[in-house]
């Protein structure tokens, strides 16, 4: 197929690779095998043709063929995993679809509020780093309760809330291993160890060089012989 047919017929993917909100969205874009030109951005120079597609210009945007935009990470993983679900991502052992997306709107409200303010503190005015660290330790230990009986959280498998969360959890963990691995209990750091070290994960890691107008298509997702996965 000629290069600018190609281009024209796959949805394009923003995504910068240590987003979280972008990884969850590569993760359900390989789960379901979704193949996409990938555009890797950087966030501290972001490409018009990015703008232009969603004024809000945060990561990930997906742009099908027809021109319509996904710009929320969550959307992208339902438009993806409702095209195939080979793994019964939206299909848990326990619960519902509507148990997962509340449970992923508590990470995305709560908890991101309060890990923002962990990580990077000099952001908001008069915070207190460890306050906020303390308190998203209500939502490590719910899903440390929801992991302990079968390992993920809900059920014996993965399923999407485990893969749109543990982006998140990760960033928490990595703000200050020692204090993680001392005070957040086993089942939620076995799971997240698990989750990270999936074939799956290390193939929605790989790093890609930043892209330019003009440049060949590049296509997500990988190949799995080929690229290196990002540091854990």
């Amino acid at each position: 197929m000629p290069p600018h047919n190609r281009r024209m017929s796959l949805p394009i993917l923003y995504s910068f690779r240590r987003c979280p909100f972008a990884m969850r969205a590569r993760f359900a874009l390989v789960a379901a095998g979704c193949v996409c030109e990938w555009r890797e951005v950087l966030l501290r120079d972001k490409p018009a043709a990015l703008r232009e597609a969603s004024p809000k210009a945060t990561v990930p945007v997906l742009v099908e063929p027809d021109g319509n935009v996904i710009d929320q990470s969550v959307e992208i993983m339902l438009w993806a995993l409702r095209q195939r679900d080979p793994a019964g991502w939206l299909q848990p052992v326990h619960g519902t679809l509507a148990d997962m997306l509340a449970l992923v709107g508590q990470c995305d409200s709560d908890f991101k509020g309060h890990l923002d303010r962990y990580k990077y503190p000099n952001r908001f005015a008069g915070t207190d780093a460890s306050q906020h660290r303390d308190a998203a330790r209500s939502f490590l230990r719910d899903l440390n309760e929801r992991t302990a009986p079968a390992g993920f959280l809900f059920g014996d498998r993965p399923a999407m809330a485990d893969m749109a969360i543990a982006p998140f959890v990760r960033q928490f963990a990595q703000v200050d291993t020692a204090w993680f691995a001392g005070n957040i209990d086993a089942p939620l750091r076995a799971w997240l160890r698990d989750v990270m070290h999936s074939a799956l994960w290390e193939r929605a890691m790989r790093k890609q060089r930043p892209w330019t107008p003009g440049d060949p298509v590049s296509v997500f997702p990988p190949s799995e012989a080929t690229g290196n996965a990002e540091e854990r």
